[in-house]
């Protein structure tokens, strides 16, 4: 079928997103390359003239890469009604310095109505793209603050996470690393609409130190307790079995990280409780998030290496009030909304959620919008931006369930 619709790839690629970039109402996908590999002809063990081990890792031989091996290019294919083009090269998306892309979003992060491309790369800077019209990008990684952490330095990017968490109305950024690091929060500092700044509050927030151990993969700002503020989950798993042999600090298998929300400013690391679900250790890839048994909170899946899948089933007692919201796209948008975004406004808190595809790693979540309220029993404003463009404020008449909504064609 891929070849058949022009979105056949060669290469070995993860990360991929759907996104309507053009505005022309059907979703073009963008896929991040990661390495160009000969399964027939593995690297092996080397130095390089300048000294520099590859397929080492703390002294021992292990798998090789990324480093040492040639980048993929990334690859942006615009929906022509069903047919798929690649306009990587023209668009100014198409990693021409053959960086090692993982996690990869549309979103529009500087409020302009147009979809921006954020991707996680593995070793090399992020890439940050803001969408110009006219079916170009510029490239704003260094400028913007997101192509390097707060001390000027690359980090092997894994997992990426996209959410408001401090109801400022702007979207933030989170990206999972490997171990020996932290991973990365980018706090959104933009003004004014077309402008993308994020500065690094990693430490500042409580995610510093706790995720050094941990090899971070699939992410997600999520409201796990319904207070309206969203949280943060991490699942983590090492991708080098030989580290079990070692006193290192670190472990194949690793369970998943649940970073409470506190104010919008400062995270809490969660308990893994004997028997819960933030307990289990498994080497995690994967994870995706949606309300699989519409309770109203909101419950995770993981993908595993080498394992069956888990799923962390919610039950946070102490939950407050939720609203889910399905949308529909009007015949001038995508069909499932993938780009709309959405202001909620309850109990003196204007909270943002805007559907994506991708993002995490390797998964796809619920595209359905989940909203906690708090002790909030009531939704004083509902606001939808479509991917169309048209903007609808909707009425609320009842809080704690599932509520479908479809673009008003005008």
């Amino acid at each position: 079928m891929a070849e058949k619709v022009g979105a056949a790839i060669d290469g070995w690629s993860t990360g991929a997103t759907f996104g309507d970039y053009d505005g022309d109402g059907d979703l073009d996908l963008f896929v991040a390359g990661y390495v160009a590999f000969d399964p027939s002809n593995p690297p092996e063990p080397r130095t390089t003239n300048e000294g520099q081990k590859y397929c080492h890792y703390r002294g021992q031989t292990v798998m090789c890469g990324p480093r040492g091996l040639e980048g993929a290019p990334d690859h942006l294919l615009r929906n022509d009604g069903g047919k798929f083009t690649d306009v990587s090269k023209q668009a100014g998306v198409a990693d021409e310095k053959g960086y090692y892309g993982f996690g990869a979003a549309f979103c529009d992060v500087d409020d302009d109505g147009k979809l921006d491309l954020m991707v996680a790369n593995d070793s090399t800077p992020r890439f940050l793209y803001l969408n110009k019209g006219a079916g170009a990008f510029e490239d704003v990684s260094f400028a913007s603050g997101f192509a390097l952490n707060e001390d000027g330095r690359e980090q092997a990017g894994m997992g990426l996470a996209v959410g408001d968490y401090d109801n400022d109305g702007k979207p933030d950024l989170y990206v999972t690393n490997f171990s020996d690091d932290t991973n990365t929060l980018y706090h959104n500092l933009s003004e004014r609409v077309g402008e993308a700044l994020f500065n690094d509050v990693t430490f500042a927030s409580g995610h510093g130190a706790p995720t050094i151990p941990f090899l971070g993969w699939g992410a997600g700002f999520v409201d796990f307790d319904n207070d309206g503020l969203k949280d943060v989950f991490v699942a983590n798993g090492h991708v080098y079995p030989q580290v079990d042999k070692y006193d290192w600090g670190t472990t194949w298998a690793q369970r998943p990280l649940l970073f409470k929300n506190r104010n919008g400013k400062v995270f809490d690391l969660a308990p893994a409780a004997t028997g819960s679900g933030l307990a289990v250790v498994k080497s995690a890839r994967g994870a995706a998030f949606g309300d699989i048994d519409n309770d109203g909170r909101v419950d995770v899946v993981l993908n595993n290496c080498d394992d069956a899948p888990t799923v962390l089933r919610n039950v946070t007692k102490e939950s407050g009030h939720w609203l889910t919201l399905r949308l529909i796209g009007g015949p001038k948008s995508p069909r499932d909304a993938i780009g709309a975004t959405v202001w909620l406004t309850a109990g003196g808190e204007r909270q943002r959620a805007d559907v994506i595809s991708g993002a995490s790693y390797c998964s796809q979540s619920d595209l359905r919008l989940h909203f906690g309220l708090g002790k909030a029993a009531k939704v004083d404003k509902l606001e939808v931006r479509w991917p169309s463009g048209a903007r609808e404020i909707l009425d609320v008449k009842a809080v704690d369930r599932l509520m479908t909504i479809t673009e008003n064609p005008r």
